[in-house]
């Protein structure tokens, strides 16, 4: 019996290695990439840089028509993708019963988490500005966008629903109150952090991608702010995206091409701790509350 509890506890502590190992190197990677950037974008930074439109063909100025571009982005896509999927996740986590249509939006769910983003991008091209006839516009891109991190929403949704005890639920149908004042008051706020888990990992990608708002209305230079829904726009990963591959006054655009990348890392970090703050305030008052 001592020999097994020996062997156990080696190999317990050989796995707890591995994972250690493996947190580090993780750790190590991101310190790297977020210190190579700052190191090289950190000159770049002013308030010029940040409040000035860019010249001459990108190769001056700042880059404040895109900070407003891909903050407008990343509103429109959100304000999408929220309602619609937390209340799908409620519809199936709630109100759907075991069968072929629950089968089938699962199934396409899980197809949508896993195809590319430039996909979405034909998607949106071919039904909002086409079909829809948004042409290349602000409320187009956001669209597509809310498209694409709209599985992250739904499974995220999904999960902190289903953790919600169900003795809780069954005790506030008990009581008379009826089911759709039960979601609202009782499972949604305990679900909540974990709904907003996955609107902070939606933000992430939303302001990252670049495919499919290529496809559907960002603008190569448009040194003016959106004064419409149906306006085009300029955009940190689009913007960024030119810069690195323009081939020409490398030396002179690096500066900055680090620098906007350095901007668009501030603004996804500070919407995510703005996001993590709401989080952990709403934990706080479930504790409080219990």
């Amino acid at each position: 019996m001592k020999n097994v509890t020996t062997a156990a506890d080696r190999n317990q502590k050989i796995a707890f290695f591995f994972l250690r190992v493996s947190i580090l190197l993780v750790l190590l990677f991101i310190v790297v990439i977020l210190g190579y950037i700052f190191i090289n974008g950190y000159s770049a930074l002013s308030l010029e840089f940040i409040f000035e439109s860019p010249k001459n063909r990108m190769t001056e100025g700042g880059v404040f028509p895109a900070i407003i571009g891909s903050f407008y982005l990343i509103v429109g896509a959100m304000l999408f993708s929220i309602p619609t999927g937390v209340l799908t996740a409620i519809y199936l986590t709630e109100y759907s019963r075991p069968g072929k249509l629950k089968w089938l939006i699962e199934m396409a769910i899980s197809n949508l988490a896993g195809t590319p983003s430039v996909v979405f991008g034909l998607f949106g091209l071919a039904l909002f500005v086409k079909y829809l006839n948004f042409g290349p516009s602000l409320i187009a891109s956001a669209l597509t966008l809310g498209l694409l991190v709209l599985p992250v929403v739904i499974r995220s949704t999904q999960e902190a629903l289903e953790v919600v005890p169900k003795e809780l639920k069954d005790g506030s149908l008990a009581l008379g109150v009826t089911k759709v004042e039960t979601i609202i008051r009782v499972v949604l706020p305990i679900a909540a952090p974990g709904i907003m888990t996955g609107i902070i990992l939606g933000i992430g990608r939303v302001a990252g991608e670049t495919a499919p708002i290529l496809l559907t209305g960002v603008a190569y230079f448009h040194p003016v702010l959106p004064d419409s829904p149906l306006s085009q726009f300029m955009a940190l990963p689009y913007h960024l995206y030119v810069l690195a591959t323009s081939g020409t006054n490398m030396e002179k655009l690096e500066p900055i091409q680090y620098g906007t990348a350095l901007v668009l890392l501030i603004l996804v970090l500070s919407l995510n701790l703005i996001a993590i703050f709401i989080r952990q305030r709403q934990r706080k008052k479930m504790k409080i509350g219990a």
